[in-house]
């Protein structure tokens, strides 16, 4: 059984995102014996990719529909667990892979430049998603004034709203919509099934170089992420999209 969340949306996910100021290794050595480690903890990670651009991956078998992820980009180390059955659990491989990250790839407090938490929604909906996104999220926005307009369509409704949590500036959390819907769509009504994303990112900028682990760090952030979620993301607008989407089905 998935976690609540999952009721909420077709998938929902959670992933880590440690961004570096500098390239990350990409000798065979290193990352081989990196993603053999994770292996080694996540015996169920078996597919191995490589990218065009320097970007090696490991995952579970998509086919149930809970798996994990393990990425490493030219700057940037990040893992994802899709439809988690509990957020424990969930965390439990970011903690691992950013406790794993100073030793088997030599990333050091000193060259990072943030570290995230994103909790993820996607909402299939096979229809004009902005038009969806402008009904549920901007009803009563003087944003929305165009719609006004006889005959008007909306082709591009995708909110991103950034505040900081810190006087510093440091903390700072990220509500983005994410839709998918281009202008031919609108323009023949022919629409594909795809999926409108509610994103909630936590960051934590590294200029003061915490000194607390990385995993540490990241607790905090998840654990502020999942609050954020409760009490705000879900009830206003993950719910409100739902319901528009049902609205119309």
């Amino acid at each position: 059984m998935s976690h609540i969340y999952s009721t909420f949306s077709d998938d929902f996910y959670i992933n880590m995102r440690l961004g570096s100021q500098i390239t990350l290794p990409t000798a065979r050595e290193p990352v081989l014996h990196f993603l053999e480690q994770v292996q080694k903890a996540y015996p169920g990670m078996q597919r191995f990719r490589k990218g065009d651009n320097v970007e090696y991956s490991i995952e579970e078998d998509r086919a149930g529909g809970e798996y994990r992820w393990v990425s490493l980009e030219q700057s940037r180390l990040s893992a994802g667990h899709v439809n988690p059955t509990e957020i424990p659990s969930c965390l439990k491989l970011h903690k691992f892979v950013l406790e794993q990250a100073p030793y088997e790839l030599g990333i050091s407090n000193v060259e990072v430049d943030y570290l995230d938490v994103l909790f993820g929604f996607d909402l299939s909906y096979g229809g004009n998603h902005d038009e969806i996104v402008a009904e549920s999220l901007y009803e009563s926005s003087p944003l929305a004034c165009l719609m006004e307009i006889p005959g008007a369509k909306p082709v591009d409704f995708q909110p991103t709203v950034i505040v900081a949590l810190t006087d510093d500036l440091r903390l700072q959390a990220r509500i983005e919509v994410v839709t998918r819907t281009n202008s031919y769509q609108v323009r023949t009504g022919d629409y594909a099934d795809d999926a409108i994303s509610v994103y909630l990112i936590v960051r934590r900028f590294w200029g003061d170089r915490p000194k607390a682990s990385f995993a540490e760090i990241f607790a905090g952030l998840a654990e502020r992420g999942e609050q954020l979620v409760t009490e705000h993301v879900l009830p206003k607008i993950v719910q409100p999209l739902r319901s528009a989407i049902t609205s119309r089905q």
